[in-house]
């Protein structure tokens, strides 16, 4: 082969800095001509970093402390949890970067194992891998004030040992999720247990940031021990081994790591191979049977047969199926369901305890507004990039030559089947539960109205900030940069939405009682009218902008 025999061919090998100069050159050809993405990108990049640099801060601070067992709290429990927020973060938010997708080194003679290294070497640029490289850098420093410059020596070589395996282990669980979700059953399974876990990512978060306002964090320093032995706490602790006259530790936790890198690099091997070959074929279509009206009937779901046959009424019906039966669209759907109603929760059902006793902080329509605008924004963004799920496949509405008007207006009542009755249920039940029903026409007032004006919102920067979403038979694949502009765009719909839906609020907190009734019909009319707005300034633009949206939700290859 030609890559086996570079010397007899005249070739130079491949070695992975040729996959890290491809991947740079592919990254920068993306890029050309985005300006938007561009800015999108080097803005996600600064927010990125900054974070780094307070994980820097957070970890370096710890080596001020007299106790080194604080430090070791921080570097096991901090460490494991970065292990794990690249375990499955990837899964369930922000995908994986596939800027070298391994389906395009399908017909090349490369050797396994210089793919994988090659693969993995590029996988090491960008900056995600910098932002974390940045963050456990504060672990240097903190190992340096406890033990001095050989422990920093140590620790230097730990943090680098967990960026390896932070990436090895991100890529080789995507690949084997990629490759055992061939089946439909299998996969939609997945989707729908991911979008549970990511949802409670979050809430989870909270309830550990509250708990650890009252715990003694003594109490945990044998179970930082304990991770501290791990793959996820053992490349964050050798520093302090060596500052805590361990020196004993470090070959030990070094050989643990080398073995945990050798098998996940190996498992991801095993799983590349089928990943390069694509997804497999569900077998033939079958043909619709019956008369030509039967047929058109058979394509409207039994709950959607007393839509209008016209073109909005198929557009209602098609995405309608596509928000049910896409696993993508569907964990959306999950994750607003269960954060929906989680933080509203979390707002108004707060405790706290005094003299042994257990006292309920009792809401108000303010707070409870608050928190139903949070829900109305959430909502609303899940459309941010609605014709990213559609990629090529929208080319069938720009040669159809759908109005931007009809389109935008079918895919937000699809979508609207779906959660309207979500955030009616939501409403009533908070009502009841908080034992205040009167406070049910504030509640779906505020909800009405931030939903409304989230979707006009949306609407506008689905069709201006759209991006491509991959075309790779790994679910969680996500183009260069995409998750920094899912995440930058996601912020700026939901501080539009929120601006736009403020006025509630404020008239919650400052009008009389009558605004208890009033607010549910100025809501739903505030909101209704905001979407008609939306649709009405968006789908001119739609209408200007189609071949240039096709064009950039249409992955590259």
């Amino acid at each position: 082969m030609a890559v086996a025999e570079p010397a007899r061919q005249g070739v130079r090998p491949v070695t992975p800095a040729l996959f890290v100069r491809l991947k740079l050159r592919v990254m920068a050809n993306s890029f050309r001509g985005q300006a938007w993405r561009i800015g999108l990108f080097v803005g996600g990049g600064l927010v990125g970093l900054f974070f780094a640099g307070l994980g820097f801060l957070l970890f370096a601070a710890t080596g001020l402390a007299d106790d080194i067992g604080i430090a070791r709290l921080a570097a096991a429990f901090g460490g494991a949890g970065l292990v794990l927020g690249w375990l499955l973060l990837p899964l369930v938010f922000f995908g994986v970067d596939e800027t070298l997708d391994p389906a395009r080194f399908a017909l090349l003679p490369l050797p396994r194992r210089t793919l994988v290294g090659g693969l993995f070497m590029a996988a090491l640029v960008g900056v995600p891998a910098l932002a974390l490289l940045v963050a456990t850098s504060g672990l240097v420093v903190s190992a340096g004030l406890h033990g001095g410059w050989f422990a920093a020596l140590v620790a230097a070589v730990g943090v680098v040992a967990g960026l390896l395996l932070c990436v090895a282990v991100s890529r080789a669980v995507t690949s084997a999720f990629a490759t055992m979700l061939r089946s439909r059953r299998v996969r939609d399974l997945a989707a729908v247990l991911l979008a549970v876990l990511a949802a409670l990512l979050g809430p989870l978060q909270i309830a550990l940031i509250g708990a650890a306002e009252n715990t003694d964090w003594q109490r945990f320093t044998g179970a930082a021990e304990i991770i501290g032995w791990t793959p996820f706490g053992a490349p964050y602790t050798m520093g302090l081994d060596v500052a805590d006259g361990r020196l004993w530790a470090v070959p030990v936790k070094l050989a643990l790591l080398a073995v945990t890198l050798s098998l996940l690099l190996w498992w991801w091997s095993r799983s590349l191979e089928s990943a390069m070959v694509g997804a497999v074929s569900g077998g033939p279509a079958r043909a619709a049977k019956g008369e030509p009206g039967q047929a058109v009937d058979q394509l409207f779901p039994a709950s959607l047969r007393w839509m209008p046959r016209t073109r909005f009424g198929a557009l209602v019906a098609r995405e309608a199926r596509y928000w049910w039966r896409d696993a993508r669209r569907r964990s959306n759907l999950i994750t607003v369901a269960i954060v929906g109603i989680f933080v509203p929760a979390m707002i108004n059902f707060t405790s706290f305890e005094f003299n042994g006793d257990v006292s309920g902080l009792t809401a108000s329509p303010t707070t409870v507004g608050l928190s139903m605008l949070f829900v109305g924004m959430l909502a609303a963004v899940t459309l941010a990039n609605q014709f990213g799920f559609d990629g090529s496949a929208y080319a069938a509405n720009v040669v159809a030559g759908v109005p931007g008007r009809v389109e935008l207006q079918a895919r937000v009542a699809a979508f609207s089947l779906y959660i309207v009755p979500f955030l009616t249920l939501v409403t009533v039940g908070f009502g009841f539960v908080l034992g205040e029903p009167a406070w049910i026409g504030v509640i779906g007032g505020t909800v009405a109205a931030a939903y409304g004006t989230g979707l006009a919102v949306n609407l506008g920067i689905s069709v201006a900030g759209a991006y491509a979403l991959p075309e790779t038979s790994n679910p969680f694949a996500i183009n260069t940069g995409a998750g920094i502009a899912k995440s930058m765009l996601s912020l700026v719909a939901m501080v539009g939405s929120a601006a736009l839906g403020l006025p509630m609020i404020i008239a919650t907190a400052l009008l009389p009682d009558f605004w208890l009734w009033l607010a549910l019909p100025v809501g739903v009319a505030y909101g209704y009218g905001a979407v008609a707005l939306g649709t009405y300034i968006t789908g001119d633009m739609l209408d200007r902008r189609m071949p240039e949206l096709l064009q950039t939700v249409t992955p590259r290859r």
